[in-house]
């Protein structure tokens, strides 16, 4: 049986080395270092673990509060959507100093009842000259949850606004915030239509 080779480069393996990357351009600013020793066996460091926090039994562990959710609220993804609109107006409907000229309550039906009704409410509402209507949803309440992803509360407050963004409403929709609180809070939405063309 022959013995296994050592490893390592040999000293024409090592001169052949320099003499091919002596024309070889050089991808980073400063020249890699070339290690020339053998490393020795036996040699490799243990990588360092985390020092293990002291536990006594009977003392209770202690309890991340934190609660990680990475996906925007409803209230944080309509407050960065840009506005549209005249800025002034869009301050002073925030505010709720605004009067919606007309209102639509979903309250109570299902996705597929809720859908043509405010399809219907927005055309007709565009069509008369309106240009802010309240689209009431509710807040939703939150039902029984076991599955593994969790559920939020509210299935027509989640689903209106896209709805709004989509044909047929996209096009006469210009902008939808969500209402204040003497019109309904986190429960309606307004929305400012686009002047008739």
């Amino acid at each position: 049986m022959s013995r296994r080779r050592e490893r390592g480069l040999s000293p024409e393996d090592r001169e052949l080395w320099q003499s091919v990357a002596r024309t070889a351009r050089p991808m980073h600013p400063k020249p890699l270092p070339f290690r020339t020793e053998t490393p020795k066996p036996g040699a490799h460091s243990e990588p360092r673990k985390a020092p293990v926090a002291e536990f006594h039994i009977g003392a209770s562990r202690a309890v991340n509060s934190v609660a990680y959710d990475l996906a925007p609220t409803l209230t944080e993804r309509l407050a960065q959507t840009p506005v549209r609109m005249d800025r002034k107006t869009h301050v002073r409907m925030t505010k709720g100093k605004l009067t919606p000229e007309r209102r639509i309550d979903l309250h109570g039906m299902t996705l597929a009842e809720a859908h043509p009704a405010l399809i219907r409410f927005v055309l007709s509402s565009h069509e008369s000259g309106l240009r802010l209507v309240l689209v009431i949803t509710g807040k939703g309440r939150r039902g029984h949850d076991d599955g593994p992803i969790p559920q939020r509360p509210g299935a027509l407050k989640h689903q209106v606004p896209h709805w709004l963004a989509a044909p047929p409403l996209g096009t006469v929709v210009l902008q939808v915030s969500q209402a204040h609180h003497r019109h309904g809070g986190t429960g309606a939405y307004y929305v400012y239509l686009r002047r008739r063309g």
